[in-house]
């Protein structure tokens, strides 16, 4: 049975122990926190576990994982190279979205397998992201020895691991939160301009609501270039130059980068005098 021990008794750490252990599949070492009390916490939701305070008295384990901030990685990575608590050959992963494996360096010099594994997951509660990780994707990069084991983690917890180009994590992080924060500036911007046509909350809000979702599944089935409507992909510049009227400055220049990316988009589809066009409604280079 492999032995997992975890560094950081937060929402994740405490989450990814518990659907470890549920497995069968693994023998939870050490739930170490910076209080006795939150790691006792952490070992009673696990259900398995040594509470613990201090790195000096981690146990072996084939892979340790260090759910911590990210700003504490690279710190307690260090501290653990000081104590030389962690055994050459065995696994330390953390958790970081964007940050890299390269933040274990003090304990891959010293024989380490160091990768990180981020599940693309919301651990708002323990409890819910227990019972509803499964089939999320999981995200790992670093060294090849490592990613044997974390890929088998991944999966034995109900995810689905996949692994990064070298260099990538940024990117990867990147495009979550493109996809996730800036989905929700979107809808604020819609909102406010909704309101500007006299729709109430809460007509706005199954108007735009309906209208995303089915463009979200449309562009995940179709691909975003097939699945673009609109009057930027239909080339009419006049229905932009007029939606720019209506707008805020700082709405407007969300509209216009917006509008400009999208023409890019569009542009296969477009004739180099609608191109021109739009480029102008938009007072954006031609695209």
């Amino acid at each position: 049975m492999t032995s997992l021990n975890i560094v950081g008794g937060g929402r994740l750490g405490k989450s990814v122990a518990r659907l470890a252990h549920d497995s069968g599949r693994y023998r939870i070492g050490a739930l170490l926190c910076r209080s006795q009390a939150s790691a006792l916490s952490a070992r009673d939701f696990v259900g398995a576990g040594v509470a613990l305070t201090t790195l000096a008295d981690l146990p072996a384990a084939d892979i340790t994982l260090l759910a911590v901030p990210d700003g504490e990685i690279a710190g307690v990575a260090a501290d653990l190279a000081a104590a030389r608590v962690i055994a050459a050959g065995s696994v330390v992963c953390h958790a970081s979205g964007v940050g890299e494996a390269a933040l274990l360096a003090p304990l891959a010099a010293q024989g380490v397998h160091c990768a990180s594994l981020h599940p693309a997951f919301s651990f708002a509660d323990p409890a819910r992201a227990v019972a509803g990780f499964a089939g999320t994707r999981c995200a790992l990069e670093g060294d090849a020895a490592a990613l044997l084991l974390l890929q088998r983690l991944a999966a034995d917890i109900g995810g689905v691991p996949f692994v990064l180009a070298p260099g990538g994590k940024a990117a990867y992080h990147a495009a979550l939160s493109i996809a996730s924060n800036y989905l929700v500036t979107l809808h604020d911007l819609a909102a406010r301009v909704a309101a500007q046509a006299g729709m109430t909350d809460e007509v706005a809000a199954a108007v735009l609501g309906g209208l995303m979702r089915q463009t979200l599944e449309n562009t995940l089935a179709l691909g975003p270039a097939v699945a673009l409507t609109g009057p930027i992909a239909r080339g009419d510049a006049g229905t932009v130059a007029r939606h720019r009227q209506v707008l805020s400055a700082t709405d407007d220049a969300l509209y216009c980068a917006l509008g400009a990316a999208t023409a890019r988009l569009a542009a296969d589809r477009l004739t180099a005098a609608q191109q021109q066009a739009l480029a102008a409604a938009l007072g954006s280079p031609a695209v």
